[in-house]
């Protein structure tokens, strides 16, 4: 400690010395790796800045939400088929098939349950409901799990095709669920409505804030809203092909089994780590007329509500997945548009940028690491140098589409939430960065181990059901 502190002059040596060029490499990195993230930065802020004025231009020619009442529900209801995969999910199955079993306002649907032999705890919790009610039926595959959940779906695919070949009758639609959902009484009916026009319908996916989990699992609230407030109104409007959130979503029997004629007998690509994204895609370039639903009934949002992963662990295994299958394995699976698709072109690189979005993010904390490291060299050496500042007008540019973006998030946040909530979504976008950063390169290792011949399987996290109905308010 004595050497130190009456040796400032060896210290500065050994800092400059090593020296005046140690200093200056210190410099040098900080600046680049600034202007890497200023730059990269910039083109995101602007590629969602274009989204937000796309959206506030459709809103200003009234653009909005639909009410239940002015649907035009059939004369005759339709047959719907609602497949629910699940795999290790005894705490949640049980709940959500007796809730969705006693909400559902409709008058002909029936419920398969995709299960494993080597699964008996969720095979008796969902068997519990099915004895109680007859619509609610089992469906226990032949191979011991988890397969992916696409293999899943394709076992309750052929069970449904068999009932209604026994039946003599032909189920209208495919309605997906996860098996912690909490479905909306008027789902179906928007559904069965909706199917006259459209062979694709989406609907929102709200999740539900867990009050344990503030900002882990409700980071999920802020993104979801944003996305399915915004991002997926504008991805429809511009015509684009619309990806499934694989829940809440209807799928007409006639186009599953067209895309299953081209697959050899199944709809869902058991290869896949988001089937439900690459088949709403695959449905829009098969010509399947698409909609985003946002429908109202008596002031609340025909919606889907789950809890998200509450944990660190959890939200990164399941960002890790969405990445792995959207961003690298999609663009091998799913390629890119037609020439002329503009807009499809533009949403899919959107959706293929989350890794390059992971390398500046991490490139800008690099740099911010390396800027204080730098001022606090030349401070500890008695020089007056700092690092070459960065343009004025990109620093300025970049803070403004900053602030811009957090409004937005907080705005359509506090639509869905409440205004406690919007605060709250400021902390939480570091957050969701955070969980991104860490998801990436697992996501990226996974996809390596793709390419290496590993099969896929079913990574899926712990799921929690709510023991009330929460109020979305």
């Amino acid at each position: 400690m004595r050497f130190v502190a009456r040796s400032p002059k060896l210290v500065r040596g050994i800092v400059e010395g090593t020296g005046v060029t140690g200093l200056g490499l210190i410099d040098a990195i900080a600046r680049e790796a600034m202007l890497f993230a200023a730059v990269g930065l910039l083109v995101g802020g602007v590629d969602d800045l274009l989204i937000d004025l796309v959206f506030l231009a459709r809103r200003s020619v009234g653009g909005g939400r639909r009410q239940l009442r002015d649907l035009q529900p059939p004369s005759c209801p339709s047959r719907l088929a609602i497949f629910v995969p699940a795999w290790d999910e005894a705490r949640v199955i049980g709940p959500m098939l007796a809730t969705a079993a006693a909400r559902l306002d409709h008058p002909d649907w029936r419920l398969y349950v995709g299960l494993y032999p080597n699964d008996p705890a969720t095979v008796d919790a969902a068997a519990a409901v099915a004895e109680r009610d007859p619509r609610v039926r089992l469906v226990i595959g032949g191979v011991p799990g988890p397969t992916t959940k696409a293999g899943n779906l394709n076992t309750i695919w052929r069970a449904m095709l068999r009932d209604d070949a026994l039946e003599g009758r032909q189920t209208r639609a495919v309605v997906l669920h996860d098996a912690e959902d909490v479905v909306h009484a008027a789902e179906l009916t928007v559904f069965d409505a909706l199917l006259a026009t459209h062979g694709v319908i989406q609907l929102p996916v709200l999740p539900l804030i867990k009050r344990d989990s503030r900002f882990v699992s409700a980071h999920y609230a802020d993104e979801f809203a944003e996305a399915h407030s915004k991002t997926l109104v504008v991805r429809t409007a511009l015509g684009a092909g619309m990806p499934l959130a694989g829940t809440g979503c209807a799928i007409s029997t006639g186009l599953l089994a067209q895309v299953a004629r081209a697959r050899g007998g199944e709809p869902f690509d058991s290869y896949s780590l988001v089937e439900d994204y690459e088949l709403g895609l695959r449905l829009a370039e098969l010509g399947a007329s698409g909609l985003f639903a946002r429908v109202e009934d008596r002031g609340e949002l025909v919606a889907v509500r789950s809890f998200f992963p509450g944990t660190l662990g959890g939200a990164v295994a399941q960002k890790s997945r969405w990445m792995t299958g959207i961003a690298f394995a999609g663009w091998d699976r799913t390629g890119w548009a037609g020439r002329l698709a503009v807009a499809d072109h533009w949403m899919r690189a959107r959706d293929r940028r989350a890794p390059l979005a992971m390398l500046v993010l991490a490139a800008a904390y690099l740099a911010a690491l390396l800027w204080g490291t730098a001022v606090a060299a030349h401070w500890w050496a008695g020089g007056d140098g700092l690092p070459e500042p960065l343009p004025g007008w990109l620093l300025v540019t970049n803070v403004l589409l900053l602030f811009w973006r957090l409004a937005m998030r907080m705005a359509c946040t506090g639509r869905l939430y409440g205004g406690a909530e919007a605060v709250l979504a400021v902390p939480r976008f570091v957050v969701g960065n955070a969980v991104a950063l860490a998801a990436a390169p697992r996501a990226l290792l996974r996809y390596l181990r793709l390419l290496g011949g590993q099969a896929p399987v079913w990574d899926k996290t712990c799921h929690d059901f709510p023991d009330t109905d929460l109020p979305l308010r």
